[in-house]
């Protein structure tokens, strides 16, 4: 997918030989989580990038409340790394996790650039035709029907846009070879 308009981004990499990428997604809250998170970073290696994975951020038990915490160890996390990798998949019903959307908003507000992945290219209006048949929700609310995977907001402020399922990490991984692309790392030998 190709933004409209296109973000404006940093240019450089804190370390050009070891770029860093936050793993944003409903993925921590899997019950694989730990082992989710381990398979994804590996991805990152095997693509040439650190992948900085929510879970393993440092907690301050000094910081209260524990949510408080979690948040400040994400944060930073987001601030350290070059760029954001976000599984925007449908969370909890028909848009994705509210979280992981703030953490796109965060980094992009940061100048990172941020790839998202889907398990589909299907439009939003095709993926709630069950529920919105008449382009209408179940309270009469429209289904915006721009031809966009996602809200228009979301959709055309990300650098880019991959698909693949989550089965075997295909969305990530499709994702990890857009982010190479952007950085100018030349492909995986």
């Amino acid at each position: 997918m190709e933004s409209l308009n296109p973000p404006i981004h940093s240019t450089s990499l804190a370390d050009p030989n070891h770029p860093t990428v936050y793993l944003a997604g409903p993925d921590v809250f899997y019950p694989d989580a730990r082992a989710r998170g381990q398979a994804m970073c590996a991805l990152c290696t095997e693509h040439g990038f650190e992948g900085l994975y929510p879970l393993e951020a440092p907690i301050n038990p000094g910081i209260q409340p524990k949510s408080r915490a979690i948040f400040e160890a994400n944060k930073a996390l987001i601030d350290r790394a070059d760029a954001v990798v976000a599984n925007l998949r449908d969370w909890r019903g028909h848009e994705p996790d509210s979280g992981t959307v703030w953490e796109v908003a965060y980094a992009l507000a940061m100048g990172k650039r941020v790839i998202a992945y889907l398990p589909t290219a299907q439009t939003l209006r095709q993926r709630l035709a069950e529920f919105a048949p008449e382009g209408l929700d179940p309270d009469g609310n429209e289904v915006e029907d721009f031809g966009l995977p996602l809200n228009l907001m979301l959709a055309h402020s990300l650098t880019d846009l991959a698909y693949g399922e989550e089965e075997g990490h295909r969305g990530l991984k499709a994702a990890l070879v857009l982010l190479r692309r952007h950085f100018g790392i030349g492909q995986l030998v």
